[in-house]
């Protein structure tokens, strides 16, 4: 396995144990990303931490402080953090079993890849592994990952499990807060009705391997041009706002819109794959 561990510990259940490492399930190497440069030179800017009193400072005077107010920090050494153990700073113990369905899908966040660490940890991993499958349940633990103890649902998946973080509930904002302002209108029948077909005919599966970053691949596009150099800009024009006056009739020229059914037909008719072939892990359906 190439990737490197960003988690090890243990996985607990109860009296049964074993060792596992986990894996981000994300990569985001083909991101576009540019560095800042001198307008001028074009050297790259190094970014130097520097005091408002002193100037350039070096990395070892450098501490941790927390603000408890303006200008007034409680200093922290990194020994200090390191003594303050948690049990799921090296183990996952699982405490609870729950239906998919119980967790919104708001709390959902990363997924990421958990596996035996080493071969004699396989046996046990396994056991809890199908214990998990045939009950049909998600586990809830906790582990400390970047500083922060994280609550993670996990599920078996294939030959291992995924390991969703979940979200705190304090890190979420109430609904209510944004969906309040909406106003109360009650839907033209008519109209629902029309876009409910329309709806129909644009159904068809789930294929993320089909959607491409069309605006990754404009960055991409521009650089390769700007290094022969070429200069090359792609816009587009935003949509214009659909008038109450002419929404049914916006709503029947859509209905009617030529390829819409061909189009709906191309996607329920997905490349043949393999049997073998490993699908990418979605999101859990939730109410």
């Amino acid at each position: 396995m190439a990737a490197r561990p960003m988690w090890q510990g243990h996985l607990r259940l109860s009296l049964v144990s074993c060792p596992v490492a986990m894996y981000s399930a994300i990569q985001r190497t083909g991101d576009v990303h540019f560095n800042m440069l001198h307008k001028t030179t074009h050297n790259r800017i190094r970014m130097v931490p520097t005091d408002p009193e002193t100037g350039p400072v070096e990395r070892d005077d450098i501490v941790k402080g927390y603000e408890l107010e303006k200008d007034h920090y409680v200093v922290v050494t990194q020994d200090e953090i390191d003594n303050v153990r948690l049990e799921s700073t090296r183990t996952i113990d699982i405490d609870r079993f729950v239906d998919q369905a119980d967790i919104d899908r708001l709390y959902w966040d990363e997924p990421h890849y958990l596996v035996p660490d080493g071969k004699p940890a396989a046996e046990a991993f396994v056991v809890i592994r199908e214990a998990m499958r045939k009950a049909g349940r998600i586990a809830l633990g906790k582990v400390v990952m970047h500083q922060r103890e994280r609550l993670l649902a996990l599920e078996p998946y294939e030959d291992g499990m995924i390991a969703w973080t979940l979200r705190a509930h304090a890190e979420l904002r109430q609904p209510q807060d944004f969906f309040d302002d909406i106003p109360s209108l009650k839907a033209d029948p008519k109209m629902v009705e029309i876009a409910t077909r329309i709806i129909e005919q644009q159904e068809g599966p789930f294929d993320p391997s089909q959607f491409v970053d069309r605006y990754e691949e404009a960055l991409k596009a521009l650089i390769r041009a700007k290094e022969k150099g070429a200069g090359r800009q792609v816009t587009a024009e935003e949509p214009k706002d659909t008038n109450v006056v002419d929404l049914m009739e916006a709503l029947r020229r859509s209905l009617g819109k030529p390829g819409a059914k061909s189009k709906a037909a191309a996607h329920t008719k997905p490349a043949a794959r393999k049997s073998s072939a490993k699908k990418a892990p979605a999101r859990k359906k939730a109410s």
